[in-house]
C-alpha cells in the first residue's frame, strides 16, 4: 500500500530527540512493506498546544492550524496525483486540523485513519475531529462507545511495541527498581512509598530532577546534610534518550509501571490507562510490575508474563518480595519476555491497513512470521 503518513516523531517535546512514534508507527508500517509518503511540516509546537480551552494554547492553534491544513492538502493532492494514495494515516488531535480538512481528503477517494491514545482522559481533545475519519484506531476499550456516540467509527487496537527497537540488551544489571517517565499525578507519592519501604528505586524522566532541586534548593547546607542521613527518597536520574530508556529495561531487576492519568487521582473518578510502556517493557525483556487493569490481562498472563499490584502497599510488598526472589522473576517458560517477543505492532496494525480494509475484531496477540505484540 502507498500510505500518506502524518504524525510527529514523538508525543513529548520535553524529551529532546525522542522518536517514539517514528519507532512504533512509521518503522512498523515501513517494515511491513508499505510505501510511506511523509507529511513534511513541523508539528513540534502542537505537542504543547493541544487544548483550545486554554487561551494561550487556543491562540497558537488559531494561528498554526490553518497553515498545517493548507500544507497538508497541498501535499496529499500532489502525492495522490503522482502515484495514488491508498490510505491517509495520522496521529492528530482536533488542534491539528478541522473536520473539513479530513473530509476533503476523503473526497479525493482516499480512505482515512487516525491513531489516538489519550482518549482515556482527553477524549474531548479528539471528539470534534474523530467523526470525519473513516476509521479511528482506539486502544482504550472503555472509550469505544464515546466514539460511537460522537458519530465516529472506532476500531479497538491494543497498544504495542516494535521488536526491532524494543529488545533486550546484553548489559550488567545496575538497579533494583526503576521507573522511566514524566513526573506527575500520583507517581511521586508511589516512588516515595517504595523508597520509605526500603526499596532502592531510581527514577528517570522530565520533572524529577527539577522537583528534587526545588525541594532541596531552599535548605541550608547543614540541613540538607542532616536530611540526607534520615530521609529516604528515590534516586533521581536524568531524562534518557530513547535507546538509553530501552537499555534501562535490561539494567533493572524490576521495572515499574504507573497507570493513573494526569491528576485524576485527586478526583472522585481516578482514570487508569493502558500505556505503551506496558508493551515496551516486556518486549525489551524486563520484569515488569504495574498496577492491575483488567484490560491488561487480555494480553498478559498475571504473575507469569507480568506482575500486578493493586495499591501502594502491595506495590511496596511485591517489589520487595520479587527482589528477594530472583528465580520468581524469571519463572515463566523461556523467561518473562518470551511471548511478547513472538508477536509486534505490525500484526494488529497490519490487519487494519491491509488491502482488504480494516477489520473489527479486537487486536489481541497475533502471531505471524515476524511475531507481534
Amino acid at each position: 500500500m502507498r500510505i500518506f503518513y502524518a504524525a510527529d516523531h514523538s508525543p513529548n517535546s520535553a524529551i529532546p530527540g525522542s522518536r517514539l512514534w517514528y519507532a512504533n508507527l512509521y518503522l512498523s508500517l515501513r517494515d511491513l512493506g508499505h510505501e510511506l509518503v511523509t507529511f513534511e511540516h513541523d508539528l513540534t509546537g502542537f505537542s504543547s498546544n493541544l487544548d483550545p480551552s486554554d487561551p494561550r494554547q487556543r491562540s497558537y492553534i488559531e494561528a498554526q492550524r490553518p497553515r498545517l491544513e493548507e500544507a497538508l492538502l497541498t501535499q496529499v493532492r500532489r502525492a495522490h496525483a503522482q502515484g495514488g494514495i491508498d490510505l491517509f494515516f495520522s496521529y492528530f488531535y482536533s488542534a491539528h486540523c478541522r473536520p473539513d480538512t479530513i473530509r476533503a481528503i476523503r473526497a479525493m477517494g482516499i480512505p482515512t485513519m487516525n491513531w489516538y491514545c489519550n482518549a482515556s482522559y482527553q477524549f474531548h481533545l479528539i471528539r470534534d475531529l474523530a467523526p470525519a475519519y473513516d476509521w479511528c484506531l482506539v486502544p482504550e476499550r472503555n472509550r469505544l462507545q464515546d466514539y460511537r456516540d460522537a458519530g465516529a467509527n472506532p476500531l479497538y487496537v491494543q497498544e504495542a511495541a516494535n521488536p526491532s527497537v524494543y529488545r533486550p540488551y546484553d548489559v550488567p544489571v545496575r538497579y533494583d527498581a526503576t521507573f522511566c517517565g514524566m513526573r506527575y499525578g500520583d507517581r511521586p507519592e508511589l516512588v516515595s512509598r517504595l523508597a520509605r519501604g526500603g526499596v532502592d528505586v531510581h527514577v528517570f524522566g522530565p520533572g524529577w530532577g527539577e522537583a528534587d532541586a526545588a525541594r532541596r534548593g531552599g535548605l541550608t547546607g547543614r540541613l540538607r546534610s542532616l536530611l540526607a542521613r534520615d530521609e529516604r527518597g528515590p534516586v533521581v536520574g536524568p531524562v534518557l534518550a530513547d535507546e538509553d530508556m530501552v537499555r534501562l529495561y535490561s539494567e533493572s531487576r524490576i521495572c515499574l509501571g504507573f497507570s493513573s492519568c494526569g491528576e485524576t487521582h485527586r478526583t472522585g473518578e481516578r482514570v487508569l490507562q493502558v500505556r505503551l510502556r506496558d508493551f515496551e517493557a516486556p518486549m525489551s525483556g524486563a520484569f515488569y510490575l504495574v498496577e492491575y487493569m483488567e484490560e491488561l490481562t487480555d494480553f498478559f498472563e498475571p504473575d507469569r508474563e507480568m506482575a500486578f499490584y493493586r495499591d501502594a502497599s502491595e506495590l511496596v510488598d511485591k517489589t520487595r518480595w520479587y527482589l528477594a526472589r530472583p528465580a520468581e522473576r524469571t519463572a515463566a517458560p523461556g523467561g518473562p519476555s518470551a511471548r511478547p517477543r513472538r508477536a509486534h505492532l505490525a500484526a494488529p496494525l497490519s490487519e487494519r491497513v491491509s488491502p482488504g480494509g480494516p477489520g473489527v475484531a479486537p487486536g489481541r496477540w497475533l502471531t505471524g512470521p515476524r511475531g507481534d505484540c
